[in-house]
């Protein structure tokens, strides 16, 4: 990893926001997946939940130029799974949804743990999903057409959270791990030694303040051997 690339992870790391995030429900469109995941990593989030209705639209590599490599995918087959799970980490669950109990999404604090429900591109979110949030967001429109493309309201309601936090300072201070934060750093500055670990079930070694890998020599040796003669050992 060149000092260069090192700088730049850590200064993405610095700036995560583990406590917000997006749940896409139902999205299915590659165009808007790739969007959302895109602004996503550009606000500083960290965590992306997805609720699939067709087990074959997974967000993949390549789906989100890129990306979808600096964030982790949680994904559930069903809304009340996914939403028990952002409530477990004490979240306030806003949706999208033009109702009369919808607030201007302006109007909400930010600052707080939050999750976004983003509702299927044609027909919004589900029954369930409007059930168990906690409330109801709404961008104001002056024109004829009553709702935005899905990762355009998603990119809007980010960027006003990202506002309300950098005015409170919250990207001044880094907020995650140590254990994410080293893992992060060794998939995406050392790629191909973090899918040999993967591969021969090995351990990721630790990274040092330059961003180089640390370890023993035993780890290096194995590094070296082939997945056959790894799972001969193994045995």
């Amino acid at each position: 990893m060149t000092p260069e690339r090192h700088q730049r992870i850590m200064q993405m790391l610095d700036q995560r926001q583990p406590d917000l995030t997006v749940c896409m429900e139902g999205v299915h469109k590659t165009h808007n997946l790739a969007a959302v995941v895109r602004t996503c990593d550009a606000i500083g989030v960290s965590d992306v939940h997805a609720v699939w209705k067709n087990e074959q639209m997974r967000v993949s590599g390549g789906s989100a130029a890129g990306s979808q490599n600096w964030i982790d995918v949680h994904n559930y087959s069903k809304t009340e799974d996914a939403i028990a799970e952002l409530k477990k980490q004490n979240m306030q669950v806003l949706v999208t949804n033009l109702s009369d109990t919808a607030v201007d999404f302006r109007e909400i604090d930010y600052t707080k743990p939050t999750a976004i429900i983003l509702g299927q591109e044609k027909f919004g979110a589900s029954e369930q999903a409007l059930a168990l949030a906690d409330q109801d967001i709404v961008i104001p429109m002056v024109g004829m057409v009553q709702s935005l493309n899905v990762s355009v309201a998603c990119s809007v309601v980010l960027y006003e959270a990202q506002r309300q936090r950098q005015a409170a300072g919250m990207y001044n201070k880094p907020r995650l791990p140590q254990e994410r934060r080293q893992r992060v750093l060794f998939e995406g500055g050392h790629p191909i030694f973090a899918e040999a670990c993967q591969r021969k079930g090995l351990p990721y070694p630790h990274i040092d303040d330059d961003g180089q890998i640390v370890a023993d020599e035993k780890w290096w040796q194995q590094m070296q051997m082939t997945p056959e003669a790894w799972q001969n050992i193994d045995d």
